[in-house]
């Protein structure tokens, strides 16, 4: 990464993380961009021409969250359906404690501030629907279906809709307050189980065309 690069980097990073702090004190809806400014000590252009909405600040990883699904079904070894390789990484993310799968007690008080507001809830809604269209376009290429074919979508519906449902099932228990450990165990057990049903239909999806 060039000079240039890692100033834009660090420039962003700032910006995102003074939001971040505003948000988690005073609620989304409470903070204007003029104000993350100030306290970054940058113009308000300058927030808009790295974060085209407030939402956009707030969610600052959502290119990748929206990718992430595709990405993991491009990117599996050869021969393993859809289905095990979302369920894999699932499984994966759980155990580790990645941020974006929200299973950390230091995610509670940035999903306090999305069940807070209505316009984040929107988004996060947005950011999933994203999710599964990227997806749906991975299995259609993958099978060569035609464009009119529903079945890519309808089974990135399936996949995407049940690795949503369980991200859901962890921010409530997180904001709850809910043990870490006690909520991987359960959510693990859920996440074999689901997936082992998806599984059961799916097992050659979309290797077999």
């Amino acid at each position: 990464m060039g000079l240039r690069e890692l100033k834009k980097q660090q420039t962003r990073d700032l910006l995102a993380d003074t939001a971040m702090g505003l948000f988690a004190e005073r609620g989304f809806d409470q903070v204007t961009v003029v104000e993350v400014a100030r306290a970054a000590g940058v113009s308000p252009n300058t927030v808009f021409n790295y974060f085209p909405t407030k939402e956009d600040l707030f969610f600052d990883r959502q290119d990748a969250v929206v990718a992430h699904l595709a990405e993991v079904v491009r990117r599996r070894p050869a021969g393993s359906s859809a289905v095990d390789a979302v369920r894999l990484d699932l499984l994966a993310a759980v155990a580790e404690g990645e941020p974006t799968v929200g299973l950390n007690p230091r995610m509670a008080a940035f999903w306090r501030v999305v069940a807070d507001s209505s316009a984040l809830r929107a988004r996060l809604l947005e950011l999933g629907e994203r999710a599964e269209a990227a997806l749906a376009a991975v299995l259609a290429e993958e099978t060569g279906a035609a464009p009119d074919d529903p079945l890519p979508h309808v089974v990135a519906g399936a996949v995407a809709g049940a690795h949503r449902a369980v991200l859901g099932e962890i921010r409530r228990a997180v904001v709850a307050g809910e043990p870490a450990e006690a909520v991987r165990a359960r959510i693990e057990t859920a996440v074999y189980r689901a997936f082992g049903l998806l599984a059961a239909g799916l097992a050659h999806y979309p290797n077999e065309r």
